[in-house]
């Protein structure tokens, strides 16, 4: 069993896959479409990295203000939690994702990437963090038990 996260955008995807010990994130790579609204090869080009790496989770960034309000992508991110939940059957976490972008950047900056090869990574790093904060929060919660 293998844990999918995903960083929504208005033109990209980023995607990150778990190790089948659900230990680390690893970045596959980033799905980019030209239109906001086009999710078709978006929607097949995960199914096919769903079956590739036998993911029985999805976990989607959710974009909230820093305030804790919701705006606009949060509407478009549950449409789209909606549209992978039909297609893929496969059940989808919503996953804070509050500065995984500001995080992905300044990783990138520290290891001396320009700023663009930072905007070419951003999107698959964030998706990683993503699923690391998920990835260690279920963890935790097992020590617990």
């Amino acid at each position: 069993m293998r844990i999918m996260g995903l960083d929504f955008g208005s033109k990209t995807v980023g995607v990150a896959v778990s190790d089948a010990l659900l230990i680390t994130a690893q970045g596959l790579e980033i799905i980019r479409r030209k239109e906001e609204n086009k999710l078709r090869r978006t929607l097949a080009r995960i199914e096919e990295l769903i079956m590739e790496y036998e993911v029985e989770e999805i976990v989607l960034g959710l974009p909230r203000h820093m305030n804790n309000t919701e705006g606009a992508r949060v509407e478009l991110t549950m449409e789209f939690k909606e549209k992978l939940e039909r297609r893929t059957n496969l059940p989808v976490t919503l996953w804070d994702e509050r500065l995984t972008t500001v995080a992905a950047d300044r990783a990138m900056e520290e290891a001396g990437l320009n700023r663009e090869e930072r905007r070419e990574r951003a999107d698959r790093i964030a998706a990683c963090l993503i699923l690391q904060g998920y990835l260690d929060r279920r963890s935790m919660g097992k020590q617990k038990d």
